[in-house]
Formats: C-alpha cells, structure tokens, sequence
C-alpha cells in the first residue's frame, strides 16, 4: 500500500462547514408542529416529596402537558447502568422522581408547552411541597455508623468494594528501606461541554417510528436503551447524531431526558424538543474524577520501588449512570504505571452522596491512577534525594519486556518508555533548566520543573473486558460513479475521523481523500456500532475501516485483473487506476468498479457489487505512553503560578494524521490545566452545588496557556494492522501530575511536600508564609 496520505498532516475535512456555521446541532433542527418541554428541578439535596401540585402550570397559556413521577410509573424503565461489579448494591434511578430526591437538580416533574419559554415559564407554577432529609455530601463521612442512609433499603452507604492484589505485598514492605505516605484528593470535576446536552424526538403513528436526534457519543447503544425504556422495539427506534458540540465522556450515557422526550413525542404525535440550560448542563450532566486516596509506596535507597497499596474512597453520587461503578476500577488496573512494580493492592469503596453521579470524563479513571503514581514517584526522589528523572528511568521497563504483564492483570502491549524520557528531557533542555533553577531561586524568584511519564489504557476493548461490547463495525461501499462511502459505528465529534478514514481510505485504494465520505451517526444508515469513547474510534473502528477496504480492495483487483489478464496479487491501485507491477498495464479504478455493477464480464462464481462490512474484535487494549515536561513560575509575592514552558513527547503508535494528534493532545493538555490550576465542583454542606455556573466555575483561557512544544516516538501496537495505539486522552492523562509536580517542585524551598489540586493562588501564597516563618 503507498502512503500518500497516512502519516500526512491534512487538514480536517470537517471543518469548512463548522467555520462557516453550516453544520447542524439538535438545536438547529426545526420541525413542523414542535414542542418544547422544560423540567421542574429540585432545590433539595435530599427530601421527601410529599406532593405535587400542577394545577396552575396545566392552565398557563401554551402548555400542552404536565406529568410527575407518579404519572410515568409503568411506563419508562429506570436509567440504565451498564456496568456490573461483584454484590454491587443496586440504585435504579426513575426518569422522575416520585418519592425521594437525592441531589440538586433531579427532575420531579416536566411541562410541555407549544413554545420554548411558554414551557420554562410553566415549570415555576408547579408546586412541590418536600420534606427535606438529613444530604450527605462528605463521601468519609457518608461511611461513618449513623450517617443518613441514600437508599433505604439498604443500612449504608457504600455501593461497592472492590481489591485488586498481584505479587507478594507484604514482602514488598518488609524489604522496603522506606515506606513514603501521602494522601491524594482528585476533585470532582464537570465536563463543561461546549454544547450542552440537547434532544429532539418526533414520531410517526402510521410508521410505528420513533426518531430522536441527541447530542451523543454512542447512538446504537443509546437506541438499544431507550428501546428497552420506553418498552417498544429496536427496530422502532432511529437515532441521529448530529454534530456534537463536544463531550469529553459526558455524552457516553444515557440520560433521562432522552427517554422522556422519545414518550412524549410519542404520546403527543408532535414533534419534541428539549436543549439543556449551563445551569443544567452543571447539576445533572454527569461530573468527573472525585476520589480521595491513601496511598504507600515501599521503595530501596537506590529508588528501586518494591510496592505499592492504595485506598480508595471514590464519590460516585446519588445514582449510576452507564458506567459510573466502572470507572474507579480503571484506576486500579493503571496504578502501576510505566513502572515495574512487582507487588501493588489496590481497595476501592465507592460511596453514595447526594450529588450527581459521576462517570467517564476524559481520561475515565486513567488520569487519577497517573496522579496517583506520579505524585508518589516525585514524592520518593524527593525523599531519597535524587532527581525525578533518575528515579523514573530506574524503574521503567525495558523495552525487550514487552509484552509486559503487570501484577494488576493488563499487559502492555508495545512500549520504549526510555526513548520518549530522553526526548523529552533534551527537548526541554532539563539539565540547563535545573541549572537557572538553581541561579533564580538565588534570586528570590521560584521556578519549578515538573515530570510525568504515563501509561494509558486506550482502544477500549477486547469485548471480554467491556461491560457492551469492545468491537467496532465499519461498512465499505463504492458507489457505480466511483465515489466511496465509509459508514463507521464509531460516532466522531471532534476527532477528525471524516478526515483520518478517508486518509485510510485514499491510501488503500489508490484515490484522493476528496473521493471518500465517511458517514457516522446515523442508527439507520451505518452498521451497528459501539461508539466513540476511551481512545477507540480510531485504533478500532478505523482498523475495522481498513479490513474493509482491503476487502474490497481485492474483490477490485480480482476483476481488474481478469479484465486485463494479470494476476490480482500482482497489482497495485495509484492514482485513481490499478496497475499491474509486471507488465505495467492499467485500468481506471472507475472502469473496474463499473464492471462490478454491471456485472457482464467479473470472473466466474464472483458476485456483483462493491460493498464490504467487518467487525472488528481486538484481542487487546493498546497502551500509549509518553513524558510531558511542565515549567512554572510562583510568584512569591501573590502565590499566582505561571506556565512557562510546556514539552510533550507521546507516543500513541502510528501516526494517520500528525495535525489531529496534536490537536488532541493540546485540548487534553489544557483540559489538564484546568484540573491543576483552577477546576473544583464544589457543593456546600447542604448540597447545593455553589459552583453551578461558569461564573464560579473557573476553565482555562488562551492566556493562561504557553506555548506547547509536542513531539512524538512511533511504537507500533501488534494488537491492530495499522499499528495504532490512541491519542484523545493522552494529553489530559499524562498533563495533570507534571502540572503539580512543578508547583510542588517551587515550593520545596518553602518546605512543601504536597498540595492538593486545584492549586489556589491564596493556598500557595500561605505556605510561602508559613515557610518562611519556619526557616
């Protein structure tokens, strides 16, 4: 195959008609006759509703409908959860309240009105009379004997515990010369979308069909599941992703709005619209992260690591949503990190509070194990005083051990994590950095250097490790004009996998990317497929992409090559023609391809037509890898941290397209920023979320981000044809403890061991002052 376009920075196909605002969101969509519903959301984090009055909301002009929970009994099964953990406690959740609320935001009740505000309007004449409960909000405390009981029929408030041990521990610690404690807070973060949740749903009597556009990760997944809730067939149902303004793992659920607008669509015979306000969008989309971890590491004088063992309190909220019991258990598979530790034991307790659920969020427990990991190995040299990066070399891996099983029960697939080090390091010029280090801190001014070297977890599957499935679907078909159709189960929104497959798909069958559609999104025109989240899209449905135009590319040759008699594995597709590599002789791609309709010279027993469907099974998850170099400054007179400079070297396999791989990992690395510097849900003792809007919600801006200088090592992956590893969430995964590890890396003067995240200008600013009174 000549590789003219993969590995080549192409611009994104996708982008002329979102510059332009010409690509269509839920909220775009106008249909005859709509409706709009709005919902009446609790003020409580936790009370008993005693009842609900509707009288005034079923008279206020434009409205069309009111319900409650009580209403819906029956008729809508509870929100799903996908994941299944070993005597899990179960905590279905109504798609209305009807009894209890259980966080800030849960909905009790909806109004539908023929115009939008008609239907905001109307949901404040709804009376709710509730008798407020005791909220848990402190996932510890929520553990203690007497504390008020989530669920009653259960007498606690744990939804789960689950180990995980591999080597020998206790002899780990006996032969440790130190034993380095700390305890670790990832907070609770919201996805923040830019394009918050929206549902459109219109259904046609005569048809039985039921449509619903949703902003969506995964539209087959999600038409399965609002089949099953609203009780009627699969085949009844037809989901359309439009373009999606974002998700970062936000959109990979199931949400009750969804199923409720399908009903109401349904019940009403008009079409139904429901778009999430940001205040919405922050109390009842799902949030990330959320654990608070002890954590101890038996180390050697030399900086060897013998073991590790980690605790783990993970805040998981009032309800699961799809997969929110799954999500801390990523953490413990990935707590080794690139490091080879022969014994670790991992305990997670998953808690029940009264807030919203938490679930995937870029990264999905992967970035909390590499916070987890990479604090302690800063935290050991710091203890043995060496250098960072002496005491991560000493512990990697070689690259002759892999495959490498870890003693958590993953193996690494592919790995040179000291190739990527030394990158980084001459990159960033390190020695030079610590030496003006060492000269400005002389000077009173404070400079740290923070490293990370991860390890992820990516190309979520094999099947046997997922709680729906690991494969993905690709369909291949060549139009009589010549034209090439890629229908993908894989749902893109930001990836650029319009322009990456049909990269994939130049290159195999000899075209140019302008002659490959790839059509995604839509539960009627492409095969059924998982979806796109956990680095996947491109790693497996992309190899399920390639297998089908192979496919296809050898029917082709097979009749091109009766056509000129040559023999089919002696040619070659370029330049829009396939071409025999002994005689030279060709034909046009289009003549072959219109002999396969027209079908009156293929070779004998061969059928007619171009199209090709596989489904692609990995026998493995890919592990991409790297090492992100993070410089910042303190200022000693306001505690303000500043990045300075910023070195990422990953290595996801190889490259399709270096433009999207970089634009993947800028946008995690940002997103990373956020979480160190700024981010924190935070809900107050009585569970009201205090930062629910963007004015207290503080994200990253362009000028609080430098420069990023990314380069990359190539390590193919044997668990795909094309090699490749993922990328989506390496930049937030691998960003988040360099960003700490340099504001601790400052501080150490001052005598700072650790701070939690996120890094407050005030917090830094106090133990500069209580620093400086101890020397």
């Amino acid at each position: 195959m000549a590789m003219r376009y993969i590995g080549k920075p192409l611009k994104r196909k996708e982008d002329p008609r979102l510059i332009q605002g010409l690509g269509h969101y839920v909220d775009d969509l106008q249909l005859a006759g709509m409706h709009y519903t709005g919902f009446v959301r609790s003020p409580h984090a936790h009370a008993r509703i005693r009842s609900i009055d509707t009288s005034k909301a079923r008279t206020a002009a434009g409205v069309v409908l009111v319900l409650t929970g009580a209403d819906l009994q029956g008729a809508i099964g509870p929100v799903p959860c996908a994941a299944q953990l070993p005597d899990m406690k179960l905590a279905l959740r109504p798609v209305l309240a009807h009894d209890r609320v259980r966080f800030v935001g849960e909905p009790v009740a909806l109004v539908v009105a023929t115009e939008r505000y008609a239907a905001r309007d109307a949901t404040d004449l709804v009376e709710v009379d509730y008798e407020p409960l005791t909220p848990v909000v402190n996932p510890e405390k929520a553990l203690e004997k007497g504390c008020t009981v989530l669920h009653e029929q259960y007498s606690d408030n744990i939804a789960y515990r689950w180990e995980l041990e591999g080597g020998d521990l206790a002899k780990a610690f006996k032969a440790a010369d130190k034993v380095i404690r700390q305890r670790l807070v990832n907070q609770r973060l919201i996805p923040v979308a830019m394009e918050p949740r929206g549902v459109v749903a219109d259904y046609k009597p005569g048809e039985k069909q039921l449509t619903v556009w949703s902003s969506t990760q995964i539209p087959h997944l999600l038409r399965t599941q609002l089949a099953v809730m609203l009780g009627v067939p699969e085949s009844s149902v037809h989901v359309i992703t439009p373009e999606v303004g974002g998700g970062f793992g936000s959109k990979l659920n199931v949400y009750p709005e969804e199923a409720l607008v399908g009903y109401l669509a349904m019940r009403l015979g008009q079409p139904v619209k429901w778009i999430e306000s940001r205040r919405e969008n922050f109390l009842c989309t799902i949030h990330g992260r959320d654990q608070i971890d002890d954590v101890e590491v038996a180390v050697k004088r030399d900086g060897t690591v013998l073991g590790l063992r980690c605790k783990v309190i993970a805040d998981l909220g009032a309800y699961y949503q799809l997969l929110t019991p799954l999500i801390p258990t990523l953490t413990g598979l990935m707590i080794c990190g690139c490091y080879k530790i022969p014994a670790v034991r991992m305990e997670i307790t998953g808690v029940f509070t009264n807030k919203m659920a938490t679930d995937a969020y870029r990264g999905a427990g992967r970035p909390e194990a590499t916070y987890i990991i990479e604090r302690m190995m800063d935290l050991v040299a710091a203890e043995l005083k060496k250098d960072p990066a002496e005491v991560r070399r000493k512990n990697f891996p070689q690259p002759k051990d892999f495959p490498y099983a870890t003693p958590t029960g993953v193996t690494y697939d592919s790995a040179n994590y000291q190739k990527s080090l030394e990158l980084a390091l001459r990159n960033s010029n390190y020695k030079r950095l610590r030496q003006e280090q060492a000269k400005l801190r002389r000077q009173g001014r404070y400079i740290g250097i923070g490293l990370s070297t991860y390890v992820e977890i990516c190309a979520m599957g094999p099947s046997s490790a997922m709680p729906a499935g690991g494969w993905e679907s690709a369909t291949v078909r060549v139009e009589p004009t010549g034209k090439v159709n890629i229908l993908t189960g894989s749902s893109p929104h930001g990836q650029g996998q319009e322009t990456s497959f049909a990269q994939i798909g130049a290159d195999v069958l000899g075209l140019e990317p302008d002659d490959i559609n790839v059509v995604h999104g839509d539960t009627a025109r492409v095969p059924y497929g998982i979806g796109t989240f956990g680095s996947r899209a491109t790693a497996v449905g992309g190899t399920a992409v390639y297998k089908s135009l192979v496919k296809l590319r050898d029917k082709l040759a097979q009749i091109a090559g009766h056509l000129m008699g040559e023999a089919p594995q002696k040619l070659v597709f370029r330049q829009k023609r396939i071409i025999s590599k002994a005689t030279k002789k060709s034909i046009a791609f289009g003549e072959a391809v219109g002999a396969a309709y027209v079908a009156k010279t293929l070779p004998p027993g061969l059928e007619p037509g171009l199209d090709a469907t596989t489904f692609f099974e990995p026998s493995n998850f890919t592990f991409p890898f790297g090492v992100h170099v993070c410089v910042v400054e303190v200022d000693a007179d306001t505690g303000d941290v500043k990045l300075q400079k910023y070195v990422a070297v990953d290595d996801c396999g190889n490259v399709l397209n270096p433009l999207l791989v970089d634009g993947q990992v800028h946008g995690g690395i940002v997103q990373a920023v956020g979480q160190a510097l700024l981010e924190e849900a935070v809900y107050d003792e009585h569970g009201q979320l205090i930062t629910g809007e963007l004015m207290d919600y503080a994200i990253p801006r362009a000028a609080d981000i430098p420069w990023l200088e990314t380069s990359r090592t190539v390590t193919p992956s044997p668990v795909n044809p094309l090699g490749l590893k993922g990328v989506g969430e390496a930049g937030t995964i691998g960003a988040t403890p360099a960003l700490l590890n340099a504001v601790v890396d400052a501080l150490a003067p001052f005598g700072v061991r650790h701070l939690d995240m996120p890094v407050k200008r005030e917090r830094v600013w106090q133990l500069m002052r209580k620093g400086r009174r101890a020397k």
